[in-house]
C-alpha cells in the first residue's frame, strides 16, 4: 500500500481546526489561540467547524454543521423538552446550533417527571411474565419470530419508548456540550438520517436502553435478545463528524441484566452505527467503553456499494466486546487508535476489527493494550471476503502483523490489500507509541473548553 499523504501533527491538525471555525464563523483566526495540550477557553465550540483533509467527512464541501447558525437558530438546552423544540421538525435545514447543559435525562415527559418502563407499557398489554411464557422455546419453538398478542403489545410499547428517546437532528445542525458542565444525554438516542452536514461534540451519551427486547429464536445458534436505540445513529447521513464524545453503558451494565432462555437479556444495541448508505463519516477523539456491540458500518452485506466510507481515529476502546468496528463493503481508515481490551466490568474481548462484505479497511498505527492470556489472533476478524492493510500497529509496545496473526488462526482469511489510498489523514501519526499516554487526556466528553 502506498504511504499516505496529507500527514500532520496533532499540533497542526488542532490549529487547522481553529482556523476552519474561524473562517466559518467570520472571525480573524488571529483571535483564537488554542493550546496543543488543552483547549483555550476563547474557543467557540459550537462554531467549529471540521478541519480541511480530516478524514472522509473533510470531502468535497466538507462539514461545518451549524456554524453559520443565526441567532434565531441558536439554541441552549438542559431539558428533554427544550432539545426536542430545538431540533425542531426536521422541515427547517437553516443552520442550526443546539448547545447541549448539563444531563438531559430522555426518559422524562414534557414536564421533566421521569418516565419508568412501566409507564411505557402502560395500557399496551405487555406483561414480561407472560411474554416469556408465551414464546418459551420449549413450547413456542425455535424456528420462526414470535407473533400474536404479546408481541404486538412489546413492539407497541417499544414504539412508545422511542417516540420520547429518539431525538431526530435535522441537516446542517452542531449539536454540542457547554463546556464545565457534564453535558450529555442519558437513556436517549441521536438519529441522524436522510440529512447531511451534522456535528455532533463534547457529549456523554450513558444508558442507553430499549424497556423491551425482542426475542429471536433464529439468531445464532440458540437465540437473541435484540433491542433497539443507538446512541447515536447514523442512517442514510452524509458529512458527519463526531469528535471527542463519550459512550458508555454505566451506570446500566450487561453484567446485570438477567438471563433468558438462556440468553441474556440484552437491552443495549450499538454506541455510534453507521448504516443504510451513510456516507463522508469522520470520527475522532471519542471514548467508547464498558459496551458490547460498539459501532455497525454497514447494516447488512448490501447495503451501499460506493458508500459508508469512514474515517476512525484518536479514539480510545476500553471494556469492548466487538465492533470496534465492524465493518461492511465501504473504504474505512482506522488510525492512531488505542485499544484496552483487558476484561472490564464483565465486558470480555470478542475482537476488535472485523472486515466483511468485501469492506476496505485500512488500519495502521494503532495501540493495543492485551493482557498476557490474550491471544493477537482475536483482534482481527473477518469472513473471507474483507480485506485489512496497513501497517505500524503495536501490541504491548511491540510491532505486529495482525491480520497475519489472524490468518494464521483461521481457515476464513484476511485480504490484505485494498482498492484505495487514504489521502485525507490530517493528524496521522507515523508511531503509535505515544497513543496510550496522549488519548488518556485528549479524548471523550469534557476535555475541550
Amino acid at each position: 500500500m502506498a504511504t499516505p499523504s496529507h500527514r500532520r501533527s496533532v499540533r497542526k491538525r488542532r490549529a487547522l481546526v481553529v482556523t476552519a471555525a474561524a473562517a466559518v464563523a467570520g472571525i480573524g483566526a488571529g483571535f483564537l489561540v488554542l493550546n496543543a495540550n488543552a483547549a483555550s477557553t476563547s474557543v467557540d465550540l459550537s462554531h467549529q467547524a471540521l478541519a480541511a483533509e480530516d478524514g472522509w467527512a473533510s470531502s468535497g464541501a466538507g462539514t461545518t454543521g451549524g456554524a453559520k447558525a443565526d441567532a434565531a437558530h441558536t439554541f441552549t438546552v438542559s431539558t428533554r423538552a427544550q432539545l426536542v423544540k430545538a431540533l425542531g421538525s426536521g422541515g427547517d435545514t437553516a443552520p442550526r446550533i443546539v448547545k447541549v447543559t448539563g444531563t438531559i435525562d430522555a426518559n422524562t415527559d414534557d414536564s421533566g417527571k421521569k418516565l419508568s418502563c412501566g409507564d411505557y407499557s402502560a395500557g399496551t398489554g405487555y406483561s414480561l411474565a407472560t411474554y416469556l411464557k408465551a414464546f418459551d422455546p420449549a413450547t413456542y419453538g425455535t424456528s420462526k419470530l414470535p407473533s400474536g398478542t404479546q408481541e404486538t403489545a412489546r413492539a407497541a410499547a417499544q414504539a412508545r419508548q422511542g417516540k420520547n428517546v429518539v431525538f431526530r437532528v435535522p441537516a446542517n445542525t452542531t449539536v454540542v456540550g457547554v463546556p464545565g458542565t457534564h453535558a450529555g444525554i442519558t437513556g436517549g438516542m441521536l438519529q441522524i438520517q436522510g440529512v447531511d452536514n451534522v456535528i455532533v461534540r463534547n457529549l456523554t451519551f450513558a444508558a442507553t436502553q430499549d424497556c423491551f427486547p425482542q426475542w429471536d429464536p433464529t439468531d445464532g445458534d440458540s437465540g437473541n435478545w435484540n433491542s433497539q436505540y443507538d446512541a447515536v445513529t447514523l442512517r442514510g447521513a452524509t458529512h458527519v463528524w463526531a469528535d471527542h464524545n463519550t459512550f458508555t453503558d454505566a451506570p446500566g451494565l450487561d453484567s446485570a441484566d438477567p438471563t433468558y432462555y438462556g440468553r441474556q437479556y440484552q437491552i443495549h444495541d450499538g454506541d455510534l452505527d453507521i448504516t443504510k448508505g451513510s456516507d463522508l463519516v469522520t470520527v475522532e477523539r471519542n471514548q467508547f467503553t464498558n459496551h458490547d456491540k460498539t459501532m455497525l458500518i454497514g447494516a447488512g452485506d448490501t447495503d451501499s456499494v460506493g458508500k459508508l466510507r469512514v474515517s476512525i481515529h484518536h479514539n480510545v476502546w476500553k471494556g469492548i466486546v466487538q465492533r470496534a468496528p465492524l465493518a461492511r463493503i465501504g473504504q474505512i481508515h482506522i488510525y492512531n487508535n488505542f485499544y484496552d481490551t483487558t476484561d472490564l466490568n464483565g465486558y470480555v474481548l470478542q475482537y476488535s476489527v472485523n472486515s466483511l462484505a468485501k469492506a476496505q479497511v485500512v488500519a495502521e498505527d494503532n495501540y493495543w493494550r492485551i493482557p498476557a492470556s490474550q491471544k493477537t489472533s482475536k483482534l482481527f476478524s473477518g469472513d473471507g471476503t474483507g480485506s485489512i492493510a496497513g501497517g505500524g500497529n503495536l501490541v504491548n509496545g511491540t510491532a505486529t502483523d495482525l491480520v497475519a496473526a489472524y490468518n494464521a488462526a483461521h481457515s476464513k482469511k484476511l485480504r490484505t490489500t485494498v482498492n484505495w489510498t487514504p489521502a485525507l489523514t490530517a493528524g496521522l501519526e507515523t508511531s503509535a507509541k505515544n497513543l496510550p499516554t496522549e488519548l488518556a487526556t485528549t479524548t471523550g466528553a469534557g476535555v475541550l473548553s
